[in-house]
């Protein structure tokens, strides 16, 4: 059976970005791969973090990934520093990977900004991590946003200079996955920016975590335009992106095709839509967010699901770091 790993990073409260472009999709995958579901907390050390809260975030996470459908009988949840070996062949993997194909990373650049001397050697590595996260596991498709493509690229690039370099035919090459109609979701605010945790407008997201009331004024307040709505997707224009954004998000709740919807509002003012919008929209989450409080009440459960996820996923791990640390020549415990 292929292979899936992904992860999301346990800063802030997850959103409608998480759910639709990640977590939904998880969902559907669990019959048909063998899959895997950590928490990053390795990579959200790469800035400040404060250690209590980070703690609380880190099962807030597993306790919102079981409440979008993740099963931890069917999958491997679990927290990604509980699986130490994710470090070791990160050091081992960049032992291996020229300066240069770091330099190429976007995303350094984006987040560092104007103070990249500043910033840390785990920010910037920290690509090379992502390349251990999916390699340690022989993982052979990774979903991932449109953002995060260049990373696994590099990943594979990774994988083929240590095959290359040992001779040896022993990194699978994963390949990327990318699903579902708001695989790429934007603010409420601004169309050509992803919806982000760390937006300093709250209204510019939905966050999992919000009552229905919330959700219903963050949606009727959503950015569109002084245009009816569009007729069909093809007439969506690069000064639209709120509209195409919504749009997409309407689609992925609904499961019905943008040209669907198109046909149904085309030409009409955006209240109608919106209003059932929000209709769609909370008959998912208002479900998850209760949930999500029951597993909050029960740590013990959650305990329990990720002892079971990282048993399973260090059972994976310790065999390929122990045939790694062989081709390397290190001498194994």
């Amino acid at each position: 059976m292929k292979r899936i790993l992904s992860g999301i990073q346990p800063t802030g409260n997850l959103h409608l970005g998480n759910y639709l472009g990640a977590m939904k999709n998880w969902v559907a995958m669990q019959n048909d791969y063998d899959c895997l579901f950590c928490v990053v907390d390795l990579h959200a050390i790469t800035v400040p973090q404060n250690p209590a809260e980070l703690r609380t975030s880190v099962m807030d996470t597993v306790a919102m990934y079981l409440a979008s459908g993740i099963d931890g009988n069917k999958s491997a949840v679990f927290p990604q520093s509980m699986v130490p070996e994710h470090a070791e062949l990160m050091w081992i993997l960049a032992c291996h990977t020229p300066l240069g194909w770091l330099n190429r990373m976007t995303q350094f650049k984006e987040k560092a900004g104007k103070k990249k001397d500043q910033a840390s050697l785990g920010l910037y590595g920290y690509p090379v991590l992502m390349a251990a996260d999916v390699l340690l596991y022989q993982t052979t498709d990774v979903p991932v946003g449109h953002d995060q493509k260049q990373h696994l690229e590099l990943a594979r690039d990774i994988a083929g200079a240590f095959n290359r370099f040992y001779d040896q035919d022993f990194f699978t090459l994963p390949e990327p996955r990318i699903l579902g109609e708001a695989t790429r979701v934007m603010s409420l605010r601004d169309g050509t920016a992803k919806m982000s945790k760390s937006d300093t407008s709250d209204a510019s997201r939905i966050n999992l975590t919000d009552c229905p009331d919330t959700v219903t004024k963050k949606i009727k307040k959503a950015k569109t335009d002084s245009d009816p709505f569009p007729m069909s997707p093809d007439d969506l224009t690069d000064a639209r992106p709120e509209v195409a954004n919504l749009l997409n998000i309407y689609a992925a709740f609904s499961g019905v095709k943008k040209e669907d919807i198109c046909q149904r509002y085309g030409g009409k003012n955006f209240s109608e839509f919106k209003m059932d919008l929000v209709g769609i929209a909370n008959d998912t989450l208002q479900p998850m967010r209760d949930k999500f409080l029951d597993f909050k009440k029960n740590p013990d459960h959650l305990d329990q699901v990720i002892k079971q996820g990282s048993d399973k996923a260090r059972s994976i791990a310790t065999d390929t770091i122990k045939q790694v640390r062989q081709l390397v020549g290190f001498t194994n415990p």
